[in-house]
């Protein structure tokens, strides 16, 4: 991997929710109701409401409510209409798994980095998930998981999640496959689980390990979905001249005339991209190709259009 500069000094909290993001995602949500209807539903086969016999919660009546559902004996008591809210009806459960190991930290040129990148969308995810009432959770990890936060619902909780996300890398090397393993065994709830990862391999794993990884997390019952987040440079291979590349994790140099490795390397990188790709696909793991040079709400926002049309 092209030696780069290490992540810039991570920025404040607050910019990981750029007032223009949120701006269009509440557009989305105001005009075409598109987030509730197509992302948060279409992430998740709803369970049939009121079918459960085990009572969670009440929560007052609104317009369109079945009467049959109101605690009458609540009512008797405060003169007001309560309905009862069964277990099966409890919001999406959503967790988001960040790769904060120090391949993470690569960027070309300064640029926003891989991790900074996946912040971005993470922070943009949470704030639409806890503005529709459904429980984010975030599991960051490196060479071991190092922060879980469990799923919770309240506007306050993503407040602490963007806490753990401004202080995510630790500067560590990746053991990527072990801990999506033990990301599966974490997270027992079913729901949906958003993976933000190069999915570049630890020094000792291969791909087939990585994607073992994956299939665990998916055969617990999760709706998994992949973003492998890429720097340009690394997708295209830009570099000419003589140059000594450095791999980020390991520190191991190697020296190489560009011109003459850039067909086979690019080559590479595409299949190693379309092997995930292939292999997502046959195990029903939504994955989107992420080049970080593009805007990341363009990325974020082309994807909630596209599951919604897929559902």
């Amino acid at each position: 991997m092209p030696d780069g500069r290490r992540a810039k000094k991570m920025r404040n909290v607050e910019e990981y929710l750029r007032p223009d993001v949120i701006q269009e995602v509440a557009r989305l949500d105001l005009k075409a109701k598109f987030i509730v209807e197509g992302f948060i539903s279409g992430l998740h086969d709803s369970p049939y409401h009121g079918f459960s016999s085990e009572f969670s919660e009440h929560r007052k009546y609104a317009a369109g409510d079945e009467p049959r559902l109101i605690d009458w004996k609540v009512f008797a008591r405060t003169d007001k209409y309560y309905i009862k809210r069964f277990e099966a009806e409890t919001n999406l459960d959503c967790h988001i798994l960040l790769d904060a190991s120090e391949s993470m930290a690569y960027s070309h040129g300064g640029v926003i980095t891989k991790l900074e990148y996946g912040i971005y969308m993470a922070a943009a995810l949470g704030y639409i998930m806890t503005r529709q009432q459904d429980n984010v959770g975030l599991v960051t990890f490196d060479d071991e998981v190092t922060n879980v936060v469990p799923a919770r619902s309240k506007r306050s909780h993503l407040v602490a999640i963007l806490g753990v996300l401004a202080g995510a890398l630790r500067h560590r090397p990746s053991r990527l496959a072990d801990c999506l393993h033990r990301a599966a065994e974490l997270l027992r709830k079913r729901g949906v689980v958003i993976l933000f990862s190069d999915l570049i391999p630890a020094e000792g794993e291969d791909q087939d390990q990585v994607l073992d990884g994956l299939r665990h997390v998916r055969y617990r019952g999760h709706d998994l979905i992949c973003f492998q987040l890429l720097d340009h440079a690394e997708l295209t291979f830009p570099f000419e001249g003589p140059a000594q590349f450095v791999d980020v994790e390991s520190l191991q140099a190697i020296r190489a005339d560009p011109e003459a490795v850039a067909d086979a390397y690019r080559q590479e990188v595409r299949q190693f991209v379309e092997r995930y790709r292939d292999a997502c696909r046959s195990d029903r793991i939504d994955f989107v190709a992420v080049d970080t040079s593009d805007s990341f709400d363009h990325v974020l926002l082309s994807f909630l259009r596209a599951r919604q049309r897929k559902f």
